[in-house]
């Protein structure tokens, strides 16, 4: 599979940072072929017009976020929109819907703008409007054109969002449409920042669109609706949204896990009104199956409840099961990842960094970290590229000789894991569980 030096630099630059990348992901890909599959069978529901969503469930280290950024990039490539959004305990609690729609679209991401996307959508969907209406016969030089154009915005979000958009949502897109032909760029902009959930917008720029005040969680979902509209009017499929890192929630107080997973139940009982979006969300067996989580939530446990067979689950129910890392596809990465690596001398770096030796260090990593294979693979990686840098700097350097294993950066996660402890400090209510309660959008 071919893949650009630039998407390839960025691969090896996240790698050593023990990041999962952006782009070039499908370059190393292995073992995961009918998950894949599965996504790209959600996005193309997506593409139909169907409102989506789907639960990627895995222990640590088992490829959430790998599998998550993998989709974004299929779908972004198949003329979709993108959002990454990690739950945060600090600046996102997931059952206010106003954090959890600026993250979003502040995040918005296409194929030509890899983030803060929503003014090149707006200026896609008015170059639409505007070449719509002069293939109709409109004349673009007319006193009228500009009037037309508005006219025909406000007609398409009325269409597409069913009327459900909040009247200034309309109102602040007629207002940057006319400040951008009174070239007022700077007062335009603010209003964008304004329409993606920013709190810190003039007065002045809003009375221009006659708003005032925020946008609040409870109106923060009428105004993604009027955001999906609009990215489909600009010409994309449809819009992902993922939601990375869901288990945060268990490390929250308990009245904010309730609200949360509440926030959650709510999201997927009305995806059906987000035509073309597809949301997913990824988080740990703790997350969906203990009662301080998903299973505390009655309603919300049976709408994606995970079922098996023996050992057989379909990929196609609501939660996609991950499976943990073994040696063997800790291997197969690692011989992708040396044949890709931009090596000087080709011949010496395979030479040096053998398939025995790729096996030892698989080895030799796993036992560093208490035989916990699962939680292997950032550190794995790391240490990889580290040697192919020097191998690939240093003629003299054997890779074999100088074998070792120290655990770099240890995230809160990980320590826990390899010591067998729980990803989160027991309380004595985890199984109480929730009580079902409606969500004001």
């Amino acid at each position: 599979m071919s893949i650009s030096r630039r998407d390839l630099d960025h691969v090896f630059q996240c790698l050593r940072s023990g990041l999962v990348p952006e782009r070039g992901l499908e370059a190393f890909a292995v073992g995961i072929d009918r998950k894949r599959a599965e996504m790209r069978r959600m996005l193309a529901l997506a593409e139909d017009g169907e409102g989506v969503f789907k639960f990627l469930r895995g222990g640590y280290g088992c490829g959430k976020t790998f599998m998550a950024r993998l989709t974004m990039r299929d779908a972004i490539e198949n003329g979709f929109a993108v959002s990454f959004v990690v739950v945060s305990d600090n600046d996102l609690h997931f059952h206010r819907f106003d954090e959890l729609y600026r993250k979003v679209v502040e995040s918005l991401a296409t194929l030509n703008c890899p983030r803060g996307a929503l003014a090149d959508v707006i200026d896609r969907w008015i170059a639409n409007v505007e070449d719509a209406l002069m293939a109709a016969g409109a004349d673009e030089d007319a006193d009228d054109f500009d009037a037309k154009v508005r006219a025909r915005m406000a007609e398409q979000i009325e269409t597409a969002t069913r009327g459900q958009a909040p009247h200034d949502f309309a109102r602040v897109l007629h207002a940057v449409f006319d400040l951008k032909q009174q070239g007022r760029l700077g007062d335009a902009a603010a209003l964008i920042s304004w329409l993606s959930g920013s709190s810190n917008v003039a007065a002045g720029a809003k009375k221009a669109a006659g708003v005032k005040g925020d946008i609040g969680s409870a109106d923060a979902m009428a105004y993604l609706q009027g955001i999906l509209a609009v990215v489909k009017a600009a010409g994309y499929k449809g819009l992902v949204v993922v939601i990375d890192e869901a288990e945060t929630i268990l490390r929250m107080r308990r009245d904010v896990r309730g609200k949360s997973l509440n926030g959650i139940r709510q999201i997927i009982d009305d995806a059906q009104h987000f035509p073309g979006l597809l949301w997913m969300f990824t988080g740990t067996p703790d997350f969906f199956d203990s009662r301080r989580g998903v299973r505390g939530l009655e309603p919300l446990d049976q709408r994606i409840e995970f079922t098996q067979q023996g050992k057989f689950a379909s990929p196609r129910q609501a939660q996609l099961e991950l499976r943990r890392f073994d040696k063997q596809r800790l291997r197969d990465v690692a011989l992708k990842l040396r044949d890709l690596f931009p090596a000087t001398d080709r011949g010496g770096l395979d030479a040096r960094v053998t398939e025995d030796f790729i096996q030892r260090l698989v080895d030799k990593v796993s036992e560093g970290l208490g035989g916990k294979v699962g939680i292997v693979p950032r550190q794995f990686l790391r240490q990889f590229v580290e040697v192919l840098d020097i191998a690939d700097m240093h003629d003299e350097f054997d890779p074999a000789s100088e074998l070792g294993f120290a655990p770099k950066a240890l995230t809160e996660d990980e320590i826990r894991a390899a010591e067998g402890r729980d990803a989160f400090d027991r309380e004595a209510d985890d199984e109480r569980g929730y009580e079902p309660r409606p969500v004001e959008w």
